[in-house]
């Protein structure tokens, strides 16, 4: 009997710190990364404490106003990085528009943009986009390596979308509206032959880094977001 007891509260105590140490941490819990009414919690890529001066608070949106020249220099990251997750969020783009959600950014002054090192969920106006666009480069897709399911549904320009990334030990999915449409494994024989092939052939550490800020892109072009929340795991 004596033996029992002692056997439970060991038991006990060892739950006892494994709650601890997941409040401590932040694991399990939703932590909601845009308040609807700040910026608090963001930064320019590479700008530390400058004022962000492209990105607004509009009815309760995080708004691009599509201030950025090109694919760079109007980026938003997250003050926290994180490593393995779940992250949330509402968007809707302007008629060609684009923009994209990217993960484990490096920020470093040797970088110019956050794409360099972080891999990306593509955000465009499929329909409308004034360029020809290839399945890598459409909506929801891991930006020139893994393409988006048949399966995936978009709203209309103008209507507000749901998405969400699955990072997890490698294990990488993304969904749209519902639906998973993107799956793959970060790391694995797959991944390294599509970088080395591809686009980030001549980018190094492109996805290479295993915890990093989350990005939002300026492209030069309108996009809006909210209800942006992330789950460690």
């Amino acid at each position: 009997m004596k033996k029992s007891i002692l056997t439970l509260a060991t038991l006990a105590f060892c739950f006892s710190l494994s709650c601890s140490f997941a409040q401590k941490s932040g694991k399990g819990k939703w932590i909601t990364l845009f308040d609807g009414k700040t910026l608090q919690g963001w930064h320019g890529y590479n700008k530390g404490g400058d004022p962000v001066k492209n990105w607004k608070i509009i009815d309760g949106a995080l708004v691009c106003l599509g201030a950025a020249p090109d694919a760079s220099g109007g980026d938003l990251v997250t003050d926290g990085q994180y490593d393995n997750f779940i992250l949330e969020w509402d968007w809707k783009v302007d008629k060609g528009s684009n923009s994209g959600v990217m993960y484990h950014v490096v920020e470093n002054k040797k970088y110019h943009a956050p794409y360099e090192t972080g891999p990306e969920y593509q955000i465009i106006d499929d329909v409308n986009f004034p360029e020809k666009l290839e399945e890598w480069q459409k909506t929801g897709a891991d930006y020139a390596m893994h393409l988006a399911g048949a399966n995936k549904k978009l709203k209309p320009v103008g209507e507000w979308n749901s998405s969400k990334i699955v990072f997890d030990h490698g294990r990488v999915e993304h969904w749209l509206n519902g639906e998973k449409i993107v799956a793959f494994t970060a790391w694995d024989k797959d991944w390294n032959d599509k970088k080395s092939n591809g686009k980030w052939k001549g980018y190094p550490d492109y996805g290479v880094a295993k915890k990093g800020f989350i990005a939002l892109q300026d492209h030069g072009n309108k996009a809006y977001y909210k209800n942006i929340r992330i789950k460690e795991l």
